[in-house]
């Protein structure tokens, strides 16, 4: 389907990847992993035919359509979100187009030529019905309530609307359209956990191929089924999702030292002998055999993991009160409008390390501004404890770093020289800004870069109450690790917003819901709560075969020969029954595919949307209704390929 081989790319003397080379094949999930600025993004432009490459190849089937989802949306929307998504499937609308026309082409003509319409009107309908047309609008608005939209918000202007929320109408147009080819990178960026979970179920049921970048663990866990790291100038690929990437990478570590380790012996050997008979005439030819057996040796190289593995030493905190936040039956809202949450109660005291989870729009950054003090409660209290010194980090101050100025140059200026007696090259340094990387210019920095500059103006100081609102959004997995071991040191108080579920169980001892306007208080980090679904993705990639069981011992015969008639029956007996059992299975597909059609067409009426319950409850139901389709329909097909 796709190809990269030997895929190579500098940027003046510095060398970002070389001799890049894997498969898109159908079924086939790649996450693409590796540290800021290994090159990842320009590799996926590169693919997509956004950048050149200067040495390699990359080759596509004729006609292949790849759809590719970049990290920032730069497009200009000018209509309703609904109507921006269905955009993107141009020429399904064309074709549309041309079938209104062509009704009413056939009104005005008559004879041969009213024939000749009625001929090409087949076609085109015959063509639109293939390419799904008639079920694009439900399609786009399944995909858009199970990325987080309402049906008012479906009918908004998209132009209104946060960039985060565009981004998510970008991949719902994306999804909608089903190229043969999804690239996307970091398509989980700007989710909450709910939506998050909802994309893993689409894309590990996705028929095409799909390469990706994410920093999120569980999310690469649960999509890929190949993982390809981009370290040390090239790539390696590896077979199974993130957890087993990172096994089969220690092994080959393993495997490589101690190949390097022989090498270095056998090294020594040869060294040892030419040194004792250097000077000896009869074993001159010997050695100068072995001089030249060291020369066209290649050495082998071990290949380093490249992370960043940090310490922190946080300034103790003033000591704030036990109580650090206090809500009582709190409304909490904007003017006029009804409550985002009503009759909230929540307590955290000193050292709590809590998640704040939910889907977007429930009211998670409405809870936190009301703590903050931007928002005062319609009714109820909110009070903060004694003592209390807090430290806030929004996505927005990424973007109000100053692009002209260094590292250092950048960091002084919001924090000053020696942010509470600590150096400032120290601090750079624990979020992995060291040596020359102090002198790079912001400009130069990739996103997850610039987020670890946000993060260490932000912690630098002693506060005792640390409120991060997605602070792993561009952070690579190295980075996400640095973050993770900087709030496991951090001695104060953390609020914490994320969709990213391992930094979640990694950090935190409870769990916040913001949930349908109430907000309720979990006292551990429990799985049902953070994958409200309850169930993993299934994959629709074929799974490799186990062992069926051990063989039936054969029959002992009665008789050393059967007839050929005895032998015709069996057959024929054995056939009718595998006939019967494909056309159960044909009826089992018509009946499940009319169910889904059926939903289809309730999905299609906007009244649906009005009530979120019944949304929700008919999304789910037919995601099931689609997925029990699919899997009949595979098993029809593998029993028909069986049948020969």
């Amino acid at each position: 389907m796709l190809s990269v081989s030997g895929l190579s790319k500098s940027f003046g003397p510095r060398t970002l990847f070389e001799g890049v080379t894997f498969r898109l094949v159908n079924g086939r999930r790649i996450a693409l992993v590796g540290g800021n600025g290994v090159g990842k993004t320009t590799m996926l432009e590169i693919i997509v035919g956004l950048q050149e490459h200067d040495n390699g190849e990359v080759s596509r089937q004729k006609d292949l359509r790849v759809g590719y989802l970049p990290q920032e949306i730069l497009d200009v929307w000018e209509s309703s979100v609904l109507d921006e998504v269905l955009k993107g499937s141009r020429h399904v609308l064309d074709l549309e187009t041309e079938l209104r026309a062509l009704e009413a082409k056939m009104a005005t003509t008559s004879g041969e030529e009213h024939d000749k319409v009625i001929e090409d009107y087949g076609i085109a309908q015959s063509h639109f019905e293939q390419l799904g047309g008639y079920q694009l609008e439900p399609e786009a608005r399944r995909i858009l309530g199970g990325l987080g939209f309402t049906a008012a918000d479906m009918d908004r202007p998209l132009a209104e609307m946060s960039g985060g929320w565009q981004m998510r109408a970008s991949l719902a147009r994306l999804l909608l359209q089903k190229p043969d080819v999804l690239v996307l990178d970091e398509p989980t960026n700007h989710l909450d956990v709910d939506s998050v979970l909802w994309l893993e179920q689409q894309l590990a049921a996705w028929p095409g191929a799909i390469l990706f970048v994410s920093h999120d663990r569980d999310f690469i866990d649960n999509v890929a089924e190949r993982v390809v790291e981009v370290a040390r100038y090239t790539a390696t690929e590896y077979v199974g999702g993130f957890a087993e990437f990172v096994v089969q990478r220690e092994d080959r570590m393993i495997a490589a030292r101690n190949a390097a380790a022989n090498q270095q012996r056998r090294i020594a050997d040869v060294e040892k002998f030419v040194d004792r008979f250097r000077y000896k005439a009869t074993k001159a030819k010997q050695v100068q055999s072995r001089l030249k057996t060291l020369e066209k040796l290649e050495k082998i190289e071990v290949p380093e993991v490249e992370e960043l593995k940090l310490k922190f030493a946080f300034p103790e905190p003033r000591r704030s009160a036990r109580v650090v936040i206090e809500i009582e039956n709190a409304d909490i809202g904007y003017g006029d409008d009804t409550p985002v949450v009503t009759d909230a109660n929540l307590v955290v005291e000193r050292g709590d390390k809590i998640a704040l989870i939910g889907p977007n729009g429930a009211g998670k950054s409405t809870v936190l501004k009301a703590i903050l003090g931007e928002l005062t409660p319609k009714s109820g209290s909110i009070t903060m404890g004694n003592n209390v010194d807090v430290a806030y980090f929004a996505q927005h101050q990424v973007d109000a770093l100053d692009l002209e100025k260094t590292v250092y140059g950048e960091f002084l200026s919001k924090v000053g020289e020696q942010p509470k007696n600590r150096q400032a090259r120290t601090v750079l340094g624990s979020f992995g800004f060291s040596g020359d990387a102090v002198d790079r210019k912001v400009a130069d920095l990739s996103g997850g870069e610039r987020t670890r500059l946000a993060l260490a103006e932000t912690m630098c100081n002693p506060v005792n109450l640390l409120i991060l609102d997605e602070p792993t959004n561009h952070l690579d997995i190295p980075s996400c690790d640095v973050l993770q071991d900087a709030l496991q040191a951090y001695p104060g108080t953390v609020l914490l917003v994320s969709h990213d579920r391992y930094l979640i169980r990694n950090t935190v001892d409870a769990l916040v819901e913001v949930r349908d306007g109430k907000v309720t208080q979990h006292l551990d980090v429990e799985d049902h709560v953070l994958n409200p679904k309850g169930e993993k993705p299934k994959s629709s990639a074929p799974k490799p075969e186990g062992n069926a069981g051990t063989p039936r011992p054969s029959e002992v015969r009665k008789a050393e020969k059967r007839s050929e008639a005895e032998s015709r029956n069996k057959k024929s007996s054995d056939t009718r029954e595998a006939r019967k059992h494909i056309a159960r299975l044909e009826r089992q597909v018509m009946r499940a595919e009319e169910v889904v059609t059926g939903l289809e067409k309730q999905l299609a009426d906007p009244a649906v949307y009005e009530d979120q319950d019944e949304m929700k409850r008919l999304l789910a139901t037919f995601d099931t209704a689609k997925s029990k389709a699919a899997e009949l329909n595979e098993q029809w097909e593998s029993a028909v390929e069986a049948l020969g």
